[in-house]
Protein backbone atom coordinates (compact mmCIF):
# COMPACT_ATOMS: atom_id res chain seq x y z
CA UNK A 1 0.00 0.00 0.00
CA UNK A 2 1.69 2.87 -1.36
CA UNK A 3 -0.03 6.24 -0.74
CA UNK A 4 3.18 8.77 -1.67
CA UNK A 5 3.48 10.72 -4.98
CA UNK A 6 5.73 9.07 -7.34
CA UNK A 7 8.07 12.36 -6.90
CA UNK A 8 8.06 12.06 -3.12
CA UNK A 9 8.59 8.47 -3.17
CA UNK A 10 11.62 8.40 -5.89
CA UNK A 11 13.28 10.88 -3.09
CA UNK A 12 13.23 7.98 -0.23
CA UNK A 13 15.29 5.35 1.00
CA UNK A 14 12.54 2.66 0.46
CA UNK A 15 15.03 -0.36 -0.46
CA UNK A 16 16.82 -3.20 0.91
CA UNK A 17 17.91 -1.20 3.90
CA UNK A 18 14.52 -0.20 5.36
CA UNK A 19 12.88 -3.73 4.27
CA UNK A 20 15.19 -5.69 6.06
CA UNK A 21 14.73 -3.11 9.22
CA UNK A 22 12.60 -3.57 12.31
CA UNK A 23 11.28 -1.21 14.46
CA UNK A 24 10.56 -1.18 17.90
CA UNK A 25 8.16 1.34 19.54
CA UNK A 26 8.81 1.46 22.75
CA UNK A 27 5.31 2.57 24.37
CA UNK A 28 5.09 1.57 27.71
CA UNK A 29 5.50 4.91 29.57
CA UNK A 30 3.91 6.40 32.35
CA UNK A 31 3.45 9.79 31.12
CA UNK A 32 2.89 11.20 34.87
CA UNK A 33 4.38 14.68 33.83
CA UNK A 34 0.47 14.80 31.86
CA UNK A 35 -0.87 14.03 35.31
CA UNK A 36 -4.79 12.62 35.81
CA UNK A 37 -4.84 12.26 31.77
CA UNK A 38 -2.89 9.57 32.21
CA UNK A 39 -4.56 7.75 34.81
CA UNK A 40 -6.05 5.34 32.88
CA UNK A 41 -4.26 5.30 29.80
CA UNK A 42 -0.54 4.97 28.60
CA UNK A 43 1.10 8.39 27.31
CA UNK A 44 1.19 6.84 23.85
CA UNK A 45 -2.57 6.20 24.01
CA UNK A 46 -3.35 10.13 24.62
CA UNK A 47 -5.30 11.43 22.01
CA UNK A 48 -4.20 14.04 19.92
CA UNK A 49 -4.68 16.72 16.87
CA UNK A 50 -8.52 16.10 16.78
CA UNK A 51 -8.54 12.49 15.52
CA UNK A 52 -5.34 10.69 16.34
CA UNK A 53 -3.44 8.92 19.34
CA UNK A 54 -0.08 9.79 20.04
CA UNK A 55 1.23 6.52 19.24
CA UNK A 56 0.09 7.38 15.23
CA UNK A 57 2.70 9.51 14.46
CA UNK A 58 5.77 6.97 14.95
CA UNK A 59 3.77 4.36 13.44
CA UNK A 60 2.94 6.65 10.71
CA UNK A 61 6.43 7.32 10.15
CA UNK A 62 7.27 3.56 9.69
CA UNK A 63 4.92 2.83 7.46
CA UNK A 64 5.70 5.80 5.27
CA UNK A 65 8.70 5.51 5.63
CA UNK A 66 8.87 1.64 3.93
CA UNK A 67 9.22 0.02 7.11
CA UNK A 68 6.73 -2.33 7.71
CA UNK A 69 7.54 -4.80 10.34
CA UNK A 70 6.87 -3.22 13.54
CA UNK A 71 6.94 -4.61 17.14
CA UNK A 72 4.72 -2.44 20.01
CA UNK A 73 6.29 -2.70 23.44
CA UNK A 74 3.50 -1.85 26.27
CA UNK A 75 3.09 -2.48 29.75
CA UNK A 76 1.94 0.73 31.62
CA UNK A 77 -1.88 0.69 31.62
CA UNK A 78 -2.46 -0.76 28.09
CA UNK A 79 -5.38 -1.52 27.70
CA UNK A 80 -7.33 1.11 25.57
CA UNK A 81 -3.26 1.62 23.50
CA UNK A 82 -3.82 -2.39 22.51
CA UNK A 83 -7.49 -1.96 21.40
CA UNK A 84 -6.57 1.27 19.01
CA UNK A 85 -3.64 -0.38 17.49
CA UNK A 86 -5.99 -3.66 17.16
CA UNK A 87 -8.62 -1.79 15.36
CA UNK A 88 -6.52 1.04 13.82
CA UNK A 89 -3.30 -0.71 12.73
CA UNK A 90 -4.49 -4.34 11.66
CA UNK A 91 -4.47 -3.62 7.91
CA UNK A 92 -0.95 -4.55 6.96
CA UNK A 93 -0.64 -8.44 5.04
CA UNK A 94 1.37 -10.93 7.23
CA UNK A 95 1.48 -13.15 4.21
CA UNK A 96 4.13 -10.39 2.68
CA UNK A 97 5.64 -9.68 5.83
CA UNK A 98 4.10 -7.14 6.85
CA UNK A 99 2.83 -6.69 10.92
CA UNK A 100 2.45 -4.24 13.74
CA UNK A 101 2.40 -6.58 16.28
CA UNK A 102 2.30 -6.25 20.09
CA UNK A 103 4.79 -7.14 23.07
CA UNK A 104 2.91 -6.73 26.29
CA UNK A 105 5.01 -7.35 29.44
CA UNK A 106 5.47 -10.76 29.78
CA UNK A 107 7.79 -11.65 32.19
CA UNK A 108 9.51 -13.90 29.62
CA UNK A 109 12.79 -14.42 31.23
CA UNK A 110 11.57 -15.17 34.86
CA UNK A 111 8.79 -15.11 36.94
CA UNK A 112 9.39 -11.73 38.70
CA UNK A 113 10.47 -9.08 36.23
CA UNK A 114 8.82 -6.74 34.07
CA UNK A 115 9.94 -4.41 32.39
CA UNK A 116 12.63 -2.48 34.42
CA UNK A 117 14.28 0.11 31.65
CA UNK A 118 14.27 0.57 27.97
CA UNK A 119 17.20 -1.84 26.96
CA UNK A 120 15.72 -4.17 29.77
CA UNK A 121 12.14 -4.19 27.42
CA UNK A 122 13.50 -5.25 24.53
CA UNK A 123 16.42 -7.75 25.96
CA UNK A 124 12.87 -9.25 27.33
CA UNK A 125 11.49 -10.11 23.78
CA UNK A 126 15.02 -10.93 21.93
CA UNK A 127 14.10 -14.38 21.13
CA UNK A 128 10.99 -13.12 18.97
CA UNK A 129 13.24 -10.35 17.65
CA UNK A 130 15.29 -13.02 16.67
CA UNK A 131 12.74 -14.61 15.18
CA UNK A 132 12.47 -11.73 12.37
CA UNK A 133 15.61 -12.31 10.94
CA UNK A 134 16.72 -8.20 10.75
CA UNK A 135 19.46 -6.66 9.77
CA UNK A 136 18.91 -3.49 11.16
CA UNK A 137 17.10 -2.52 14.32
CA UNK A 138 15.11 0.81 14.54
CA UNK A 139 14.12 1.48 18.60
CA UNK A 140 11.40 4.65 18.95
CA UNK A 141 9.93 6.02 21.57
CA UNK A 142 6.37 5.95 21.15
CA UNK A 143 4.96 9.19 22.67
CA UNK A 144 6.38 12.07 20.74
CA UNK A 145 4.85 13.56 17.91
CA UNK A 146 6.75 14.49 14.78
CA UNK A 147 7.13 13.66 10.79
CA UNK A 148 10.60 11.69 9.95
CA UNK A 149 11.46 9.69 7.12
CA UNK A 150 13.31 6.95 8.91
CA UNK A 151 15.18 6.03 5.47
CA UNK A 152 18.02 8.62 5.31
CA UNK A 153 18.86 7.74 8.38
CA UNK A 154 19.30 3.98 7.82
CA UNK A 155 21.66 5.24 5.17
CA UNK A 156 23.22 7.38 7.36
CA UNK A 157 24.04 4.47 10.09
CA UNK A 158 25.15 2.34 6.78
CA UNK A 159 27.25 5.44 5.59
CA UNK A 160 29.06 5.79 8.78
CA UNK A 161 29.92 2.38 9.57
CA UNK A 162 28.17 3.20 12.81
CA UNK A 163 27.46 0.55 15.69
CA UNK A 164 24.63 2.99 17.36
CA UNK A 165 23.03 5.65 15.52
CA UNK A 166 21.14 8.34 17.89
CA UNK A 167 18.83 10.90 16.04
CA UNK A 168 19.16 14.21 17.55
CA UNK A 169 17.63 17.84 17.68
CA UNK A 170 18.83 21.17 19.02
CA UNK A 171 16.18 22.17 21.85
CA UNK A 172 17.09 25.13 24.66
CA UNK A 173 18.74 24.57 27.27
CA UNK A 174 16.26 24.90 29.97
CA UNK A 175 14.10 21.99 28.01
CA UNK A 176 17.19 19.78 28.08
CA UNK A 177 17.00 18.35 31.53
CA UNK A 178 14.21 16.16 30.22
CA UNK A 179 16.65 14.72 27.98
CA UNK A 180 19.44 12.46 27.16
CA UNK A 181 22.41 15.64 26.43
CA UNK A 182 25.57 14.78 23.85
CA UNK A 183 28.41 16.26 22.09
CA UNK A 184 29.80 15.72 19.26
CA UNK A 185 33.03 15.82 17.31
CA UNK A 186 33.45 16.87 13.96
CA UNK A 187 32.29 14.12 12.13
CA UNK A 188 29.17 13.76 14.12
CA UNK A 189 30.80 11.20 16.26
CA UNK A 190 29.50 11.31 19.64
CA UNK A 191 31.84 11.86 22.58
CA UNK A 192 29.92 12.51 25.78
CA UNK A 193 26.44 12.12 26.96
CA UNK A 194 24.42 12.66 29.64
CA UNK A 195 20.79 11.53 30.83
CA UNK A 196 18.86 14.01 31.81
CA UNK A 197 21.52 15.90 33.10
CA UNK A 198 20.93 18.91 36.24
CA UNK A 199 23.42 21.26 34.33
CA UNK A 200 22.88 20.42 30.47
CA UNK A 201 26.45 20.79 28.01
CA UNK A 202 25.73 23.64 25.57
CA UNK A 203 26.40 24.43 21.79
CA UNK A 204 29.51 26.09 21.54
CA UNK A 205 28.09 27.89 19.08
CA UNK A 206 24.99 29.00 20.72
CA UNK A 207 24.79 28.42 24.50
CA UNK A 208 21.25 28.73 25.13
CA UNK A 209 20.90 25.66 23.53
CA UNK A 210 21.49 21.82 23.97
CA UNK A 211 22.20 18.75 21.79
CA UNK A 212 19.41 16.66 23.05
CA UNK A 213 18.31 12.90 21.81
CA UNK A 214 15.24 12.23 20.20
CA UNK A 215 14.93 8.62 21.77
CA UNK A 216 15.68 7.40 18.36
CA UNK A 217 18.37 4.96 17.91
CA UNK A 218 19.47 2.46 14.79
CA UNK A 219 21.79 -0.86 15.70
CA UNK A 220 23.24 -3.13 13.97
CA UNK A 221 21.00 -6.07 15.11
CA UNK A 222 23.88 -8.79 15.62
CA UNK A 223 25.29 -5.78 17.86
CA UNK A 224 22.62 -5.07 19.57
CA UNK A 225 21.99 -8.55 20.76
CA UNK A 226 25.38 -8.98 22.19
CA UNK A 227 24.99 -5.53 23.93
CA UNK A 228 21.80 -6.12 25.62
CA UNK A 229 23.22 -9.36 26.65
CA UNK A 230 26.27 -7.97 28.35
CA UNK A 231 24.24 -5.16 30.16
CA UNK A 232 22.03 -7.60 31.63
CA UNK A 233 24.99 -9.34 33.32
CA UNK A 234 26.01 -6.02 34.85
CA UNK A 235 24.59 -5.57 38.11
CA UNK A 236 25.23 -2.21 38.06
CA UNK A 237 22.90 -1.26 35.60
CA UNK A 238 19.73 -0.04 35.31
CA UNK A 239 19.18 -1.59 32.20
CA UNK A 240 18.20 1.77 29.86
CA UNK A 241 19.54 3.11 26.47
CA UNK A 242 19.81 6.33 27.87
CA UNK A 243 21.18 5.95 31.20
CA UNK A 244 23.56 2.98 30.73
CA UNK A 245 24.39 2.23 26.98
CA UNK A 246 24.67 4.80 25.43
CA UNK A 247 27.11 6.45 27.59
CA UNK A 248 28.96 2.87 28.12
CA UNK A 249 29.01 2.70 24.11
CA UNK A 250 30.41 5.55 23.16
CA UNK A 251 33.92 4.87 24.33
CA UNK A 252 34.51 1.50 22.86
CA UNK A 253 32.57 1.27 20.01
CA UNK A 254 31.29 3.75 17.01
CA UNK A 255 28.18 5.74 18.15
CA UNK A 256 27.36 8.18 15.59
CA UNK A 257 24.38 11.27 16.18
CA UNK A 258 22.21 11.76 13.48
CA UNK A 259 21.11 15.61 12.80
CA UNK A 260 17.44 15.66 12.33
CA UNK A 261 16.83 19.20 11.79
CA UNK A 262 19.85 19.68 9.34
CA UNK A 263 18.39 16.69 7.00
CA UNK A 264 14.35 17.05 7.41
CA UNK A 265 14.73 21.16 7.07
CA UNK A 266 17.29 20.43 3.71
CA UNK A 267 14.90 18.13 2.53
CA UNK A 268 11.70 19.98 3.03
CA UNK A 269 13.23 22.78 1.71
CA UNK A 270 13.62 21.19 -1.49
CA UNK A 271 9.88 20.09 -1.68
CA UNK A 272 8.67 23.24 -0.34
CA UNK A 273 7.12 21.80 2.82
CA UNK A 274 7.17 23.23 6.28
CA UNK A 275 10.21 22.82 8.38
CA UNK A 276 11.47 19.72 10.67
CA UNK A 277 8.67 19.74 13.13
CA UNK A 278 9.09 17.12 16.41
CA UNK A 279 7.34 17.90 20.04
CA UNK A 280 7.95 16.36 23.08
CA UNK A 281 4.17 16.73 24.69
CA UNK A 282 5.10 15.21 28.10
CA UNK A 283 3.41 17.75 30.07
CA UNK A 284 -0.12 19.62 30.21
CA UNK A 285 1.37 23.16 28.87
CA UNK A 286 3.57 21.36 25.96
CA UNK A 287 0.31 19.37 25.42
CA UNK A 288 -2.10 22.11 25.04
CA UNK A 289 0.64 23.99 23.06
CA UNK A 290 1.31 21.70 20.45
CA UNK A 291 -2.99 21.06 19.74
CA UNK A 292 -3.61 25.03 20.15
CA UNK A 293 -0.17 24.92 17.03
CA UNK A 294 -2.54 23.46 15.31
CA UNK A 295 -5.54 25.32 14.85
CA UNK A 296 -3.42 28.26 13.86
CA UNK A 297 -3.38 29.43 9.74
CA UNK A 298 -0.22 27.86 8.73
CA UNK A 299 0.97 25.37 11.52
CA UNK A 300 4.06 23.81 11.91
CA UNK A 301 2.77 20.20 11.80
CA UNK A 302 1.45 19.69 8.52
CA UNK A 303 -1.73 17.43 8.83
CA UNK A 304 -2.80 18.06 5.27
CA UNK A 305 0.12 16.66 3.60
CA UNK A 306 -0.99 13.95 1.22
CA UNK A 307 2.90 13.13 0.81
CA UNK A 308 2.98 11.77 4.35
CA UNK A 309 -0.51 10.97 5.64
CA UNK A 310 -0.98 10.12 9.58
CA UNK A 311 -2.65 6.91 9.52
CA UNK A 312 -5.36 6.11 12.59
CA UNK A 313 -8.12 4.27 14.12
CA UNK A 314 -11.59 6.12 13.79
CA UNK A 315 -15.10 5.78 13.70
CA UNK A 316 -17.54 6.23 11.26
CA UNK A 317 -19.12 9.04 12.17
CA UNK A 318 -21.53 11.96 10.54
CA UNK A 319 -20.04 15.39 9.24
CA UNK A 320 -20.12 18.17 12.12
CA UNK A 321 -23.00 20.16 12.15
CA UNK A 322 -23.51 24.08 13.43
CA UNK A 323 -27.34 25.27 14.44
CA UNK A 324 -28.98 28.26 15.12
CA UNK A 325 -28.39 31.30 14.38
CA UNK A 326 -30.19 34.12 16.79
CA UNK A 327 -28.34 36.92 18.02
CA UNK A 328 -27.62 35.50 21.65
CA UNK A 329 -28.07 31.74 20.11
CA UNK A 330 -25.32 30.84 17.07
CA UNK A 331 -23.31 27.57 16.11
CA UNK A 332 -19.88 29.10 15.41
CA UNK A 333 -16.63 28.03 15.30
CA UNK A 334 -13.82 30.43 14.38
CA UNK A 335 -10.40 29.86 13.83
CA UNK A 336 -10.93 26.49 15.17
CA UNK A 337 -10.12 22.93 14.41
CA UNK A 338 -13.81 20.46 14.74
CA UNK A 339 -13.92 16.74 14.13
CA UNK A 340 -16.24 14.45 13.26
CA UNK A 341 -19.52 13.86 14.89
CA UNK A 342 -19.51 17.27 16.72
CA UNK A 343 -22.86 19.09 17.09
CA UNK A 344 -22.33 23.01 17.98
CA UNK A 345 -25.62 23.82 19.00
CA UNK A 346 -26.21 27.47 19.63
CA UNK A 347 -22.69 27.79 21.64
CA UNK A 348 -19.43 29.43 20.46
CA UNK A 349 -16.15 27.89 19.97
CA UNK A 350 -13.23 30.34 19.47
CA UNK A 351 -9.33 29.38 18.60
CA UNK A 352 -10.04 25.73 20.07
CA UNK A 353 -9.67 22.21 19.16
CA UNK A 354 -12.87 19.57 19.10
CA UNK A 355 -11.85 15.97 19.17
CA UNK A 356 -15.22 13.49 17.53
CA UNK A 357 -18.54 13.42 19.35
CA UNK A 358 -18.20 16.85 21.20
CA UNK A 359 -21.69 18.66 22.05
CA UNK A 360 -21.37 22.18 22.76
CA UNK A 361 -24.93 23.28 24.15
CA UNK A 362 -26.51 27.13 23.67
CA UNK A 363 -24.98 29.88 25.34
CA UNK A 364 -21.72 28.23 25.90
CA UNK A 365 -18.26 30.00 25.04
CA UNK A 366 -15.45 27.88 24.66
CA UNK A 367 -11.79 29.83 24.29
CA UNK A 368 -8.55 28.56 23.31
CA UNK A 369 -9.52 24.97 24.74
CA UNK A 370 -8.53 21.53 23.88
CA UNK A 371 -11.80 19.46 24.05
CA UNK A 372 -10.89 15.38 23.88
CA UNK A 373 -13.83 13.07 22.28
CA UNK A 374 -17.59 12.46 23.71
CA UNK A 375 -17.37 15.65 25.88
CA UNK A 376 -20.79 17.13 26.19
CA UNK A 377 -20.83 21.12 27.38
CA UNK A 378 -23.80 22.10 29.11
CA UNK A 379 -25.73 25.30 28.12
CA UNK A 380 -24.45 28.51 29.55
CA UNK A 381 -20.97 27.38 30.42
CA UNK A 382 -17.58 29.18 29.79
CA UNK A 383 -14.66 26.96 28.93
CA UNK A 384 -11.20 29.30 28.89
CA UNK A 385 -7.95 27.83 28.86
CA UNK A 386 -8.56 24.17 29.36
CA UNK A 387 -8.00 21.09 28.34
CA UNK A 388 -11.11 18.38 28.81
CA UNK A 389 -10.27 14.77 28.62
CA UNK A 390 -12.43 12.23 27.16
CA UNK A 391 -15.92 11.70 28.40
CA UNK A 392 -16.90 14.56 30.83
CA UNK A 393 -19.75 16.18 31.10
CA UNK A 394 -19.72 19.78 31.79
CA UNK A 395 -22.67 21.02 34.37
CA UNK A 396 -25.10 23.90 32.95
CA UNK A 397 -23.57 27.53 34.04
CA UNK A 398 -19.89 25.89 34.36
CA UNK A 399 -16.72 28.05 34.19
CA UNK A 400 -13.41 26.70 34.22
CA UNK A 401 -10.45 28.68 33.70
CA UNK A 402 -11.97 31.97 34.24
CA UNK A 403 -10.97 31.73 38.05
CA UNK A 404 -7.77 29.37 39.08
CA UNK A 405 -8.47 29.68 42.55
CA UNK A 406 -11.77 28.52 41.98
CA UNK A 407 -10.81 25.94 40.15
CA UNK A 408 -8.38 24.73 42.50
CA UNK A 409 -11.15 24.10 44.73
CA UNK A 410 -13.03 22.29 42.41
CA UNK A 411 -10.05 19.46 42.31
CA UNK A 412 -9.08 20.13 38.83
CA UNK A 413 -5.05 21.00 37.76
CA UNK A 414 -3.73 24.17 37.36
CA UNK A 415 -0.88 23.84 34.81
CA UNK A 416 2.56 26.86 35.53
CA UNK A 417 0.70 28.31 32.51
CA UNK A 418 -2.55 28.31 33.37
CA UNK A 419 -3.82 25.21 31.98
CA UNK A 420 -6.67 23.64 33.77
CA UNK A 421 -7.22 19.85 33.07
CA UNK A 422 -10.53 18.49 33.86
CA UNK A 423 -11.03 14.42 33.99
CA UNK A 424 -14.04 12.64 34.59
CA UNK A 425 -12.78 11.08 38.00
CA UNK A 426 -12.07 14.96 38.74
CA UNK A 427 -16.01 15.27 37.68
CA UNK A 428 -16.89 12.22 39.75
CA UNK A 429 -18.19 10.58 36.88
CA UNK A 430 -18.37 6.86 35.90
CA UNK A 431 -14.95 5.59 34.84
CA UNK A 432 -16.42 3.62 31.91
CA UNK A 433 -16.53 7.07 30.22
CA UNK A 434 -12.81 7.12 29.82
CA UNK A 435 -12.67 4.12 27.79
Amino acid sequence: MNTTHPSAQESRFVSRLTRNTLALVLAGGRGSRLKSMTDWRAKPAVPFGGKFRIIDFPLSNCLNSGIRRISVLTQYKSHSLIRHIQKGWGFLRGEFNEFVELMPAQQRLDDESWYVGTADAVLQNLDIIRSHYPEYILVLAGDHIYKMDYGPMLAYHLEKKADMTVACLEVPVEMAKSFGVMSVDEDGKVTRFAEKPENPETLVNDPTKSLASMGIYIFSAEFMYEQLEKDAKDKDSSHDFGKDLIPRLIHTHSVFSYPFQDVQEESQEQEGDTPAYWRDVGTIDSFWEANMELVSVTPELNMYDKNWPIWTYQEQLPPAKFVFDDDDRRGVAIDSMVSGGCLISGAKCLHSLLFSNVKLNSYSLIEDSVILPNVEVGRHCHLNKVIIDKGCIIPPNTEIGVDHEEDRKRGFYVSENGVVLVTISMLGLDLSRAH
